[in-house]
């Protein structure tokens, strides 16, 4: 992959700092411990995580390979279930969730874009975008695709399979879909890893603008210092734990705060 490019040095619109007036984080983790394997062999993959990602803020989770990161997005998302601790989105702790009803959370209040795209090859870019309303059999806010479609630039791609699309292009697709819902908070896992400096650019800077246009929550996981730059915050794990937090990151604050953690 190529490196990315940093963001343009141009206005974004002000953050609030909570999306729905409510006060609470979008997400938190309180006291997250995830152990895999037993005994000798056990794995500590998170260890003791207590953290909050603010409403409409963009949140970059950065660390060494094993430090957890990846283990504490699934976990937040609700793909994966701690050990002990907490997970809240919102108000809702999804330990008190049994399988259906974590199944409808993430369907209803949680967007996912992943570094393989994973649109169905069968579909258009319309009816990926629009796949998860179908599968809830929820009617589609025509207003709100339309803004979003407008925003992404896709328009003209409405029509295109997959096979038919740039990388760039199908990353946009996916971007949508996360966003057809409006979900509470939309997870991000290295949505840049498989698009050149260009289109992972153009990525990026769609979600940093959903954030502060519309106000939507985005927690990511990334290894690039670039891609981190784009977002408000960024919380580093090392060993399963937090050691250190960043607000307005750049690139060189980023390397310089990597280096120092060992990665």
């Amino acid at each position: 992959m190529q490196p990315l490019t940093p963001p343009e040095a141009r206005a974004v619109p002000p953050v609030p700092s909570d999306s729905d007036g409510s006060g609470l984080p979008a997400a938190r983790a309180i006291d997250a411990v995830k152990v895999y394997g037993r005994g000798e062999t056990a794995v500590r993959a998170l260890d003791g995580i207590t953290v909050a990602f603010a409403a409409a803020k963009f949140t970059a989770i950065m660390g060494p390979s094993g430090s957890g990161k990846s283990t504490l997005m699934h976990c937040l998302a609700g793909l994966d279930r701690l050990t002990s601790g907490q997970i809240l989105i919102g108000d809702v702790d999804l330990s008190s969730l049994d399988d259906k009803s974590l199944t409808m959370l993430r369907r209803d209040r949680v967007g996912f874009v992943f570094q393989q795209f994973n649109l169905v090859p069968t579909l258009t870019a319309s009816e990926n975008i629009t796949l998860p309303l179908d599968l809830a059999g929820r009617k589609a806010d025509q207003g709100w695709l339309d803004n979003v479609i407008s925003t992404l630039r896709l328009g003209d791609r409405l029509k295109h399979k997959p096979s038919e699309l740039s990388g760039g292009q199908q990353q946009r697709v996916a971007v949508g879909r996360a966003l057809a819902t409006r979900p509470t908070i939309i997870f991000a896992d290295e949505p840049t890893g498989n698009l050149d400096s260009r289109a992972g650019a153009e990525v990026l800077g769609f979600l940093r603008d959903s954030v502060g246009a519309w106000g939507q929550t985005v927690v990511m996981v990334t290894h690039d210092p670039v891609a981190a730059s784009y977002a408000n915050r960024v919380v580093f794990l090392a060993d399963g734990r937090i050691v250190d937090e960043m607000s307005d990151p750049t690139t060189e604050k980023v390397i310089d705060h990597m280096k120092r953690i060992g990665d």
